[in-house]
């Protein structure tokens, strides 16, 4: 769906959209492609063995339970799963022996791909693991390393990392690798942890982790009885943080070229930052401190895998106002805001606005424009009318398509092989990906954007701080997000939730609810500014969602509802947001009355957050 009030931009997407294979886009990316490493390198002997998993009978329908459960990990282009008891209502599903079957797959995955690329057979395929802080962590790190041992792959121990390093880990020399697998469930409770994959192309898309997923539960479930994890002999222990926080400095330093103090162009700035006990730490005394930056005053900078005070989370309205507070208090430049992993951010100004959500995308937008004026900006469709305003206000073309990072990371990408420069792809959650840096969702990299703007800003006489790049955005009059919860078996949950959202689409459609109208941000790709889908091979669907324009005689078009099946959880997201006041009530009202209710979808639905809402004006 095209927000741009452009009509050439349009006739430019006509005009360029070509036919082509999915799949094959990623690995046209303007990357490095050395392979690996020599044979050279080393292993250190030892044997590590986890506890043996398994059950006494394995029938038929034990067979096919695991076969499912292996397959429900997967989230999109994620693994992620509940890897400690302590949830109420969620067993424990990412167990060792499933973390080393996905593992194993995965490996077997990049060597076939690597020997079909080359055309003869290759060795020493060398993959990296990095992880974040949780006490899951070291645990399933060692079925990590047995399950890529088992695919024959050499392994690289990165420890404590960010989901950006990761893949840097492929592309930064000497290191190189030919793979890396991050593991983090993001700002998912303690309980939970996940996977991220990686080769020299990016990210693995939703398909190609659902691939590897379906052969880990053969694999899983033909071990029978008995699914041990062996290690034979140790990974390899790396330092690549430091390495990946040297590139971050080089950029700082290059692209600020301060006149006076070149190697610390962070002097007289005081900057703080609140990684939430995660991974971000290291952006403090590995980045900042090293180029001059006053961080006095940070917040949970040691890596604790509870996240004791606060979820770490742009999104969290604890972890921006503790960082909020610490900023006013130290009379500080800049608050950082980093997720666990570090592949999102959100920062605070020196007056104490924080800046999340639309405003992130807002003052990225601002900055990316300035640099590459007429760049279309690619995100989610949850964004307000007035970002769309803001972006077209600055000569900038604005594409809204679906939510999920991959799929507004990889629209951007798929618009610049058609010829429309794209320079920035962010989702309101805070996952930014810039084609400058490889299309990779980096919340350090974010950070330094906004913090060699802001340097430029005081060499250039101005005193205002970033927030001043923002400060004719205007905000929604109201916004709110409900849950749905899906009533059913597990397995048959994604069925339900398709079955909604299609109904949904449907009375639309047909005209069942007056004065809406269907945005069609469901199934496109390309072309006609992302209204029509002519590409013979659209992109994967991960989760099913719609967004409906919503008009009344009274106010015309005054706001938007948004649909989506969560990837993450049995439930669906409900984003509403109005120009007026009221606006949401009135929409969440029609929406229970003569959809929920009249299309008798509340029969297998959780409505009760739709009601309260209703009756109450508020989930308060």
């Amino acid at each position: 769906m095209a927000a741009s009030t452009s009509p050439n931009l349009s006739i430019s997407l006509r005009r360029n959209a070509k036919k082509r294979n999915y799949r094959s886009f990623v690995g046209n990316i303007s990357l490095q492609n050395k392979l690996g490493f020599s044979s050279s390198v080393k292993f250190n002997k030892s044997v590590i063995s986890l506890k043996s998993y398994g059950t006494a009978k394995y029938d038929g329908v034990v067979v096919d339970e695991e076969l499912d459960r292996i397959r429900r990990l997967q989230n999109g282009s994620d693994v992620r799963g509940v890897a400690l008891e302590g949830e109420k209502g969620r067993t424990v599903d990412l167990t060792p022996p499933a973390v080393e079957a996905i593992s194993e797959s995965f490996g077997e995955w990049v060597v076939n791909g690597l020997e079909k690329e080359k055309g003869y057979r290759v060795e020493n395929v060398s993959v990296s693991l990095g992880r974040d802080p949780r006490i899951t962590g070291s645990k399933l790190s060692v079925a990590v390393f047995a399950g890529l041992t088992r695919a024959g792959c050499m392994v690289f121990d990165m420890g404590l990392a960010t989901t950006p390093a990761c893949f840097m880990s492929t592309l930064l020399p000497p290191f190189e690798y030919d793979a890396s697998i991050m593991m983090t469930a993001s700002h998912l409770p303690y309980t939970r942890n996940g996977l991220k994959f990686f080769t020299k192309r990016g990210g693995l898309t939703s398909l190609e982790v659902e691939e590897i997923c379906d052969n880990a539960a053969c694999k899983f479930a033909n071990r029978m009885a008995k699914v041990s994890s062996l290690l034979k002999v140790l990974p390899t222990k790396v330092d690549f943080m430091s390495a990946y926080s040297k590139h971050l400095r080089e950029i700082i330093k290059e692209r600020i070229s301060h006149p006076l103090h070149y190697e610390t162009p962070l002097e007289g700035f005081q900057i703080i930052v609140n990684a939430g006990n995660g991974s971000g730490g290291f952006f403090t005394w590995d980045v900042l401190d090293k180029l001059g930056a006053d961080t006095f005053g940070s917040l949970h900078l040691k890596p604790d895998g509870m996240f004791p005070n606060h979820i770490p989370n742009p999104e969290d309205k604890i972890a921006m106002a503790m960082t909020r507070a610490a900023v006013l208090q130290n009379s500080a430049d800049l608050g950082i805001v980093f997720d666990t992993d570090v592949d999102r951010s959100g920062v605070v100004d020196n007056k104490g606005n924080s800046i999340n959500g639309d405003k992130l995308i807002a003052l990225m937008s601002a900055i990316v424009l300035k640099e590459n004026p007429g760049s279309t900006i690619v995100t989610d469709a949850r964004t307000s009318m007035s970002l769309t305003k803001f972006i077209t206000d600055r000569g900038g073309h604005h594409c809204l398509y679906r939510v999920g990072y991959r799929n507004v990371i990889d629209k951007g990408v798929h618009l610049n092989k058609d010829g429309i420069e794209t320079h920035l792809m962010i989702e309101t959650s805070g996952h930014g990906a810039l084609k400058e840096n490889h299309f990779l969702d980096d919340g350090a990299y974010m950070v330094v954007k906004i913090i060699i703007e802001m340097v430029r800003m005081k060499l250039g006489g101005s005193d205002e701080g970033i927030g001043s790049l923002i400060k004719d955005l205007e905000e929604p009059c109201e916004s709110i997000e409900l849950r749905i919860n899906i009533v059913s078996e597990p397995r048959d949950a994604k069925a339900k939730g398709l079955e909604a959202i299609e109904t949904f689409r449907n009375y639309i459609e047909e005209g069942m609810l007056k004065g809406w109208e269907l945005d069609s941000c469901g199934d496109c790709w390309v072309s006609e500014g992302c209204l029509v889908d002519t590409n013979d091979t659209p992109t994967h669907i991960d989760a099913q969602m719609y967004r409906a324009r919503v008009s009344n005689n009274e106010h015309g078009q005054h706001g938007w509802i948004h649909m989506r099946q969560s990837i993450h959880n049995p439930n669906i997201a409900v984003n509403l947001q109005s120009s007026v006041q009221g606006g949401c009530l009135s929409m969440a009202r029609a929406l229970r009355d003569d959809f929920l209710k009249a299309s008798g979808v509340d029969t297998f639905l959780d409505i009760a957050q739709i009601d309260k809402f209703v009756e109450n004006g508020s989930l308060a």
